[in-house]
Order: structure tokens, then C-alpha cells, then sequence
């Protein structure tokens, strides 16, 4: 039986004297798209923050592969990693989140650039070639040499995906990437991301985009009050949820 790529389990989260998960488990295979959909408040982004180790968990593992992410383990305890250590294994998890997070003083190329340079050691020849070639695959070749001001917000957006994608991750999280977005602007991100699932991308993706999961997904987890109230295939579920919680959240957002 393989392994899954990403696993969480018994999750425990608190800020402070609110406890955001609750022993959550969580699991994505090799190329699946995985969403995530539940409530304002519910702890689905910080689900994602804590898969990536940008949050520190209070307890329980998240392993890619066999690796455990964020610590070593040493006896009975645990010892957060290095800030070193962590920066390595978050090149092999690309994040996008809510809010673009561009850097304003850089251009859309040197935006992507920056952390294969930096980071990888790549050449500035090399990491521009990359940067291109990023640009053309999200729809935006031409803009290169454009600020994030110049652009609207889709096109931040996916020069935010080209970004994550320039370190080769292999798996991509987004935490709601459409919901800062205008209307029209929506579209265009969806499509990327469609097109990433098409080739294969392992993905993780918080949504309220009910259309996006249905049509793209592979699996449907619903969180609520920082548990997993559900899993199932995403048409299957939607349409026929098992859940008294998850019935009453679909009949207002469907």
C-alpha cells in the first residue's frame, strides 16, 4: 500500500485559550486535488499553515512522505527544526494565499525569481529563464517586467502561482486564492489551477469556489469548529452529504 504524499494526524492547534483544531487527520495522495470547505472560523487556513510548518502545532504530525515536517522527533518529545532546516523542507510545499503577498518594489519576474536565486542557489539567468517560462504557463507572458501595482488582482494572483511553483514543489496549498478577487477576475485563476490539476499537480486547496470542488476535485474534506465533520468524493457528498453539519452548511452556500 502506497504512501500518501502529505499526511496529518491528531492535529492539536490553540492560539492562546482557542483551540482552532481539534485532533484533526488529514490525507492527500500523489496527484489528487484535494478541498477543503467549512465556515468562516473553522480552521481550514490554519490547517494549511500548520501543514507547511508555518505553524507550530501544539500536537500530533504532519509528514510528506515518511518525513516528519516542522521536528524531529527525539525519544518521547519533539524538537522544532531549525529555521534553516524548515526554509529546506517548505521549498517541497508551494503556498498561495488569500492576498498576493507580491513584493511591490519587484518586478512580476523578479518576484518569481527571488527565492530560486536566494533560496536555491540558482543562477539569475537561470531563475529568469524559469520565471518566463512560469509567466507564459499562467497566462502572462508579456508582463514580466510589470509591477504588482500595474496588474489586477487575478493577474497578481498568478504571478503569486508561478511564484510557488518556481521552487518545484511537490505539493501546491492554496488558502482561498479567488476570495480577495473581483468577480470577473475569478475566472482566470480557476483555470490555472484546472489546468495544474490536469497536469497532475498535487493540491490542496481551501475554497468557498463550491463549482471549483465539484468539477476538479478529487476529494472534499468539510471542518468545522476545528474538526473533520466529513470526507467524501466531491459530487457524491455535495449532493448527498452524510452529515446533519455538512447538509445544513451546502443548503447556504449551494
Amino acid at each position: 500500500m502506497s504512501v500518501p504524499i502529505l499526511t496529518a494526524r491528531g492535529i492539536v492547534k490553540s492560539f492562546g485559550e482557542n483551540t482552532v483544531l481539534k485532533g484533526v487527520d488529514f490525507d492527500v495522495e500523489a496527484g489528487e486535488v484535494a478541498c477543503v470547505i467549512g465556515p468562516s472560523g473553522s480552521g481550514k487556513s490554519t490547517l494549511l499553515r500548520c501543514l507547511n510548518s508555518m505553524e507550530e502545532i501544539d500536537d500530533g504530525e504532519v509528514r510528506l512522505g515518511e518525513e516528519l515536517l516542522g521536528y524531529r522527533k527525539e525519544r518521547d518529545h519533539y524538537r522544532r527544526l531549525s529555521a534553516r532546516r524548515l526554509a529546506a523542507q517548505r521549498e517541497r510545499i508551494g503556498m498561495v494565499f488569500q492576498r498576493f503577498n507580491l513584493f511591490p518594489n519587484m518586478t512580476a519576474i523578479e518576484n518569481i525569481a527571488a527565492a530560486p536565486m536566494v533560496v536555491a542557489r540558482r543562477t539569475k539567468e537561470v531563475a529568469r529563464k524559469r520565471a518566463l517560462d512560469l509567466l507564459e504557463q499562467v497566462g502572462l507572458g508579456g508582463f514580466g517586467e510589470y509591477h504588482p501595482a500595474q496588474l489586477s488582482g487575478g493577474q497578481q494572483q498568478r504571478v503569486a502561482i508561478a511564484r510557488a511553483l518556481a521552487m518545484d514543489p511537490q505539493v501546491m496549498l492554496f488558502d482561498e486564492p479567488t476570495s480577495a478577487l473581483d468577480p470577473e477576475r475569478v475566472g482566470e485563476v480557476l483555470a490555472v489551477m484546472r489546468q495544474l490539476a490536469f497536469d497532475g499537480m498535487t493540491m490542496v486547496v481551501v475554497t468557498h469556489e463550491i463549482g471549483f470542488a465539484r468539477e476538479v476535485g478529487d476529494s472534499l474534506t468539510f471542518i468545522d469548529h476545528g474538526q473533520v465533520v466529513e470526507v467524501g468524493r466531491p459530487q457524491q457528498m455535495l449532493a448527498h452529504p452524510t452529515e446533519a453539519r455538512t447538509r445544513s452548511f451546502l443548503e447556504k452556500v449551494l
